[in-house]
């Protein structure tokens, strides 16, 4: 079975900076009633920050993970060189006006430059796997945006900055 039609329709919609309806638990739990155990296992083994090719990756999935690899060694060559002098015509997926900013202002525009790779790559995948995985990616992404949070963050930095005496 490669089309999921019922599966598919039942997931909401999902918005970049919009708190989802449900969570990667839930994704998989109906993942699990509905896709096939081969299919099952892919989806199971998605991870945002991978970018390590597999053989048998599905298209999408090396596409997404030439984009994280290629988005982390422009992040590389631009941290090498010093924040500084580094010539704009390098870079190839990421702009210098992304990297402006505080660490979380940083952090929440890559999560957006990967959230609109992945719908350009959603084009022609409605009711199939790539669709899914897609998917899965963006709901890791929401994840990852609303684990983000400044009182949490604060305490965490005031104890790693406490002076011991």
């Amino acid at each position: 079975m490669d089309k999921y039609y019922y599966f598919v329709s039942q997931l909401p919609v999902l918005k970049f900076n919009e708190r989802p309806s449900i969570g990667k638990d839930y994704f998989l739990d109906e993942a699990k009633k509905w896709l096939s155990p081969k299919d099952l296992e892919i989806i199971v083994d998605l991870n945002i920050n991978d970018f390590i090719f597999k053989k048998d990756d599905l298209t999408v999935l090396r596409e997404y993970k030439y984009f994280e690899r290629v988005l982390r060694e422009e992040l590389v060559l631009f941290r090498k060189n010093s924040y500084s002098n580094i010539d704009s015509k390098v870079l190839t997926v990421v702009s210098l006006s992304v990297l402006e900013g505080n660490p979380l202002d940083v952090e929440r525009k890559l999560l957006l430059l990967r959230w609109t790779f992945i719908e350009e790559k959603e084009q022609g995948h409605y009711f199939d796997l790539e669709s899914l995985c897609l998917y899965f990616l963006k709901l890791q992404i929401l994840e990852r945006l609303f684990i983000f949070d400044k009182e949490k963050g604060t305490l965490v930095f005031d104890k790693l900055c406490e002076v011991k005496s």
